[in-house]
């Protein structure tokens, strides 16, 4: 069903929240790789607010969802979505990666309450996927997973083995999400290695592609709908961001693919973000 308006706007202030709880945790570790993860906000919102089917008092519940952060690099995104929906104490977020914090830059499943895979190197998030997706229909169990990936990644041969390979096991329980913000650590991606078309490039190895603005939460929803209810293949929902979304001296600037932030920009980010919000 489609997003009525109260729904809307509790989910945009809760992407808000999000995004100035992200700052203020970039602040605490002294960096983080803030502009990636401010693109995706709004993409985890509305799957931990929304559709993921899980239990935060149950993070190792059999029959959850699973969500898999292929572009790891956004970890300190994720770590304040699964401490703001109740996973752990987000007091905990003060010490994120900081020496004997649960919570490194990367985050570990093994050490972070509410992460079904652990992430490193990029690229190998939607492999994981594709396997827990197989699992799943080898298990008989009703498990959707989700795989959020970043555009950079997709320079990675091993996103496209993966590609290749959720078609052909028919892995129709895999809802994949590129988060198309242009960007990725030395610059523009069509200037490092062109990826254009993108779309016609998942398409041809056999997904349903379904392009979004990935800040619109009603494209979102529709898409995620749609998605539950095909069937047929695989489904990439290749959502259009901007890197550093909500912060205005951070957007489309690569070099916020990685910074730190002092007193004064944590509130100058946070007042752009309520500005953002109005």
């Amino acid at each position: 069903m489609p997003l009525n308006d109260q729904e809307r706007q509790d989910l945009q202030h809760t992407a808000a929240e999000l995004r100035k709880l992200m700052v203020d945790v970039t602040g605490w570790a002294g960096g983080s790789h803030i502009g990636g993860s401010l693109s995706m906000a709004d993409i985890l919102t509305i799957l931990y607010y929304k559709y993921l089917n899980i239990d935060p008092s149950r993070p190792d519940w059999e029959d959850r969802d699973r969500f898999v952060l292929s572009k790891g690099h956004g970890g300190i995104g994720h770590a304040v979505v699964l401490a703001h929906r109740g996973y752990f104490d987000p007091q905990l977020l003060r010490e994120f990666n900081h020496f004997g914090s649960p919570f490194g830059m990367h985050l570990d499943a093994n050490k972070s309450p509410g992460v079904d895979v652990s992430t490193g190197s990029m690229g190998h998030g939607l492999g994981q996927a594709v396997g827990l997706a197989l699992g799943a229909r080898q298990l008989g169990r009703p498990w959707r997973v989700y795989c959020l990936v970043g555009d950079g990644e997709c320079h990675e041969g091993s996103i496209w083995e993966a590609a290749m390979a959720a078609p052909h096991f028919g892995v129709n329980n895999l809802i994949g999400f590129v988060d198309r913000n242009h960007f990725c650590i030395d610059g523009d991606t069509e200037d490092v290695m062109a990826l254009e078309p993108l779309n016609d490039k998942w398409t041809a190895f056999g997904w349903k592609v379904l392009p979004v603005d990935g800040h619109d939460l009603d494209q979102l929803a529709e898409a995620i709908e749609f998605a539950h209810a095909y069937g047929e293949a695989p489904v990439l929902i290749m959502a259009t961001t901007v890197k550093g979304k909500g912060v205005d001296f951070m957007e489309n600037d690569p070099a916020w693919h990685y910074g730190g932030l002092n007193a004064d920009l944590i509130e100058k980010a946070k007042a752009s973000i309520d500005r953002s919000l109005d």
